[in-house]
């Protein structure tokens, strides 16, 4: 490619960098992305800003809209943004939080519920972001559960969910990553189970999904949660003022017409669609993936199986997900428009405007998801990953590879914006390195190696401005993104310390059960909640209640 070498050095880290540094000083994540893309674009074509400019334009963002899988998120997202306009016009979305709200009689409940229906939502992380947050969004306005909460609640639930995930989008991509990876060091093994015996390993995921329900069931907060917390059980201010959601009013604030019946099966029914049909896209999909490819033997026992477990893994795995998810989105559309249209709730022309104002509210945010797949493109140009995995190079011994190997996928999915980049980048030189450096061995510091580049690259994932899943949870929240960022951060770091702590190191030094492992891990993160979070209805708030 024109102008690119491995890597650039310190440089590459610049584009990254401005682009952190000015979405926290700014608060306006879009112009800090366009600034970094040009500042990368600009040091790829050693310093001519003119060739800079115009390939910032002509190939790191009409570029990502013209890739195939992006522009089948986009799809997606308008997709799915147009159904929930015409659920939230035809009063299906607030009489499914009203039936919600008479289940779940507190923010507590509430709380949980969201936690639940990210588990429940387990084979795609990018359906759960956007399926969660929309769904649950009326229920936790009405508990006057701040936007940043949800946000939070949402985000934390996706990627470690769908990374572990037995069959899911994800599957085929790890165990893909993981066969190549026992073949250049010239072992032979199951590589399906080695992706289960990795699991355990996964200390940051496991922690997290286990912080998040003692958050949720405690009701307690700090740091910047608990201000934005406190701020809307106290005035109601859902979003702190100044803030911009990544959804616009036409959804967020769309009037209900008086007299229109509200009735949660218009809700519920396009939802459930919309999950079944991503369900059965990926199958379709996959399935077609399957037959179409030169594995004979998995396209006989594709044949003779359809339905096994083990297919369906193979299967899912190698759809296309983006595809399925457009297929569903759209069938969403369909239900819904039916639904209205029967029962004659709204007109054929009111329910074309609130289809478009649910896909008009999702403009800014699909803007913003562009920018942040050309600044993950400008970066693997720039070589980010490269370079910081150079850094580290020969300087570390096999007892401390999971706990390096751990920051340093953090560090580079922070920086790029993405975990399955960061896992492409890690793992070929993860397992061969623990591998030799450890003498050959195939157990526990492996093992534990392996799970630290899978959940390092979700925390890096978690924390960044620039990622599409973080980016996703804020849109489907109406969440402020930058603020989404900074009242997640400080939960992210509590459970990647208690990870390293009570995990990676003792794991790979001493070799210590991961199950023990994880039992401490929740045990200190129970205590992190218990002993240092607050309680967000402080006696004083409640006694200004009163």
């Amino acid at each position: 490619m024109e102008g690119v070498v491995e890597h650039y050095g310190v440089l590459s880290l610049i584009p990254p960098l401005v682009a952190i540094i000015l979405a926290f000083k700014t608060k306006r994540v879009l112009p800090s992305l366009f600034v970094a893309i040009f500042v990368g674009a600009t040091i790829i074509y050693k310093g001519n800003i003119f060739l800079g400019f115009t390939k910032t334009i002509e190939k790191y963002i009409a570029g990502s809209v013209a890739s195939e899988w992006n522009a089948g998120i986009i799809v997606f997202d308008l997709g799915l943004g147009g159904m929930i306009g015409i659920v939230a016009k035809s009063g299906g979305a607030k009489a499914i939080a009203e039936w919600l709200g008479s289940k779940a009689k507190s923010a507590r409940s509430a709380m949980v519920a969201t936690w639940a229906m990210g588990l429940a939502i387990f084979f795609d992380d990018y359906s759960n972001t956007l399926l969660v947050g929309t769904t649950m969004r009326p229920l936790t306005d009405k508990r006057r559960i701040s936007r940043e909460k949800l946000a939070f609640l949402t985000d934390a639930t996706a990627a470690p969910v769908a990374s572990m995930a037995f069959v899911s989008t994800w599957i085929a991509y790890e165990l893909g990553l993981l066969k190549d990876a026992f073949e250049a060091i010239g072992v032979e093994v199951n590589v399906y189970e080695a992706f289960i015996q990795s699991i355990p390993f996964r200390f940051y995921s496991l922690i997290m999904l286990g912080f998040v329900l003692m958050i949720a069931i405690t009701g307690r907060d700090f740091g910047p949660m608990l201000a934005a917390e406190r701020r809307a059980r106290k005035t109601g201010k859902l979003v702190a003022d100044g803030s911009i959601p990544l959804a616009s009013k036409e959804l967020t604030e769309m009037e209900i017409k008086d007299d229109i019946p509200l009735r949660a099966f218009n809700a519920i029914i396009p939802v459930v669609t919309v999950i079944v049909m991503v369900i059965i896209g990926l199958y379709i999909n996959g399935r077609a993936a399957v037959m179409a490819g030169d594995d004979t033997a998995l396209i006989e026992l594709v044949k003779a199986n359809p339905l096994s477990l083990s297919v369906l893994r193979q299967v899912i795995g190698s759809a296309n997900a983006a595809v399925a998810m457009m297929w569903a989105s759209f069938s969403g559309t369909i239900v819904a428009f039916l639904l209205v249209l029967v029962q004659k709730i709204l007109t054929f022309r009111e329910t074309m405007d609130a289809w478009i104002d649910g896909a008009k509210s999702l403009v800014i945010a699909i803007m913003v998801l562009v920018l942040a797949w050309g600044i993950g493109s400008m970066c693997k140009d720039l070589g980010t990953a490269k370079f910081l995995v150079s850094v580290l190079d020969g300087k570390v011994s096999a007892g401390i590879i999971p706990m390096v190997v751990f920051l340093l996928g953090c560090i580079i999915a922070f920086s790029t914006g993405t975990s399955w980049g960061t896992t492409a980048i890690l793992m070929p030189i993860a397992v061969p390195l623990v591998y030799q450096l450890s003498g050959g061995d195939t157990g526990t510091i492996l093992f534990a190696t392996m799970g630290a580049v899978f959940t390092g690259a979700v925390f890096g994932d978690h924390c960044s401005p620039i990622s599409d899943t973080t980016i996703m949870s804020s849109m489907s929240s109406a969440s402020d993104h930058i603020d989404h960022v900074k009242t997640q951060i400080p939960y992210s770091l509590t459970c990647a310390v208690i990870a390293l702590l009570v995990g990676y190191l003792p794991a790979a030094i001493f070799g210590m059960n991961p199950f023990l492992s994880l039992i401490i891990g929740w045990g200190l993160a129970f205590a992190v909640v218990k002993f240092y979070a607050k309680e967000i209805e402080s006696p004083e708030i409640m006694r200004e209640n009163a």
